[in-house]
């Protein structure tokens, strides 16, 4: 397999970094290492990679302050951090995914993939997630969704959700045809939506999928195995 895309490794833990290292070779990536925030901008200067996995507590400058200093390439925060208005923060301030440690390497490794998919479908389209999140209306295989009534509509059909539907409609549509995790949905929605749990989020979702599917017939709400949950 050859992906040819090169990911810069940031992480002063070198089991961590090598265990990494050696997955991302075996999908066909390049893999390149950095163990502070600042040989990570060197790197990044550099080399220009594609995506960027970043540690946290890191020596030097953080991984918050790499992140602010990182434009036009994605960033997957890998941290031992869990704390929801951190991932929270993180989130709205460019990062495209958060995995917290210890993480299974099949699931970090589908989220490259599919950050990187993102990554080259908005770089094609000259757009950006965050255009479609400043916008009240949003639109996504056949669905828009106006995220201030929280109304959907399917050809001319209105669907009333609640809000924590709306939220999580909303996530789901900006990230069409890609999976998301049940912990990125909640950190995600978490501060206009701070009452959705993960045991409630199961629910919130069937709900979503009944009353759009009630409108079109088509299930758009897709269970990801071992991942979430995608919108298609």
């Amino acid at each position: 397999m050859s992906n040819c895309s090169k990911i810069l490794i940031v992480d002063d833990d070198v089991t961590i970094g090598n265990m990494v290292q050696e997955a991302l070779e075996s999908e066909g990536y390049m893999a390149l290492r950095a163990y502070s925030g600042t040989e990570a901008l060197m790197v990044i200067e550099k080399e220009n990679p594609d995506l960027i996995l970043l540690d946290l507590m890191l020596p030097g400058l953080t991984g918050e302050e790499v992140l602010a200093k990182t434009k036009d390439i994605p960033v997957i925060v890998v941290s031992a951090k869990t704390d929801i208005e951190g991932k929270v923060k993180l989130l709205y301030e460019g990062a495209a995914d958060y995995i917290t440690k210890p993480f299974v390497i099949s699931e970090l490794i589908a989220r490259i993939a599919v950050a990187l998919r993102m990554s080259k479908a908005q770089a094609a389209s000259g757009s950006s997630a965050d255009e479609s999140v400043n916008d009240n209306i949003i639109e996504a295989c056949g669905v828009s969704l106006d995220t201030e009534l929280n109304i959907a509509n399917i050809s001319g059909t209105e669907i009333t959700l609640t809000r924590t539907e709306a939220a999580i409609l909303n996530i789901l549509m900006i990230n069409a045809e890609r999976p998301l995790g049940r912990n990125t949905i909640l950190v995600r929605i978490a501060d206009s939506t701070p009452d959705c749990t993960e045991r409630s989020l199961k629910q919130h979702i069937s709900n979503i999928r009944k009353k759009l599917e009630a409108a079109d017939g088509i299930d758009h709400i897709e269970a990801v195995y071992g991942i979430g949950f995608r919108f298609k």
